[in-house]
């Protein structure tokens, strides 16, 4: 690690307030019915953030659905109390993945290699099947956004190798 980048890290927030967004329509759907839902990879996400020491302002479960999607990064952007938010699920290539399509035009950088680097490390894991998923991360007002695939090894993936290495840093940064 260069010297910069250590002096960087060294300046980020540890401890970041998150918000966690399960974008999956089945699960919607089973949480409107049953009252209740199987969610391994926001369960997964929750708890890599807490063990990390951050925390969980909020988590929902919303379909996929671009207009919802859109409403709750705009409740993000208008929150003070948020650094980071993550976004779980639609970023495959479906017609009912529009995760990317709605949270996109609301950043304004957008981190290229956080999908590039992903996609790399999916690959050493599941092999070519990695160029299916669009996941990326950018920052909005002073804070960072992660959309990350639905599945708990991807979610896994990302936050144990990209978000908590990265995310206060990034959250610096975005608030230059």
């Amino acid at each position: 690690m260069s010297e910069s980048t250590r002096k960087h890290k060294a300046e980020a927030p540890k401890k970041l307030s998150f918000a966690i967004f399960i974008c999956s329509s089945s699960r919607y759907q089973q949480l409107k019915k049953d009252g209740e839902v199987q969610d391994a990879s926001g369960d997964l996400i929750e708890s890599l953030l807490k063990r990390d020491g951050h925390t969980i302002l909020f988590r929902k479960i919303i379909p996929d659905d671009k207009a919802l999607i859109e409403q709750s990064m705009r409740s993000v952007l208008g929150s003070n109390d948020v650094d980071a938010a993550v976004f779980c699920g639609g970023t495959g290539m479906t017609s009912s993945d529009v995760t990317i399509e709605a949270v996109t035009p609301f950043l304004e950088k957008i981190l290229h290699g956080f999908g590039e680097i992903f996609r790399r490390l999916s690959y050493d894991e599941i092999g070519s099947s990695a160029v299916l998923s669009r996941a990326i991360a950018g920052v909005a007002n002073g804070k960072a956004i992660f959309c990350i695939p639905g599945s708990p090894n991807a979610a896994r993936l990302c936050l144990e190798r990209l978000i908590l290495p990265e995310a206060g840093h990034i959250v610096k940064h975005a608030r230059e």
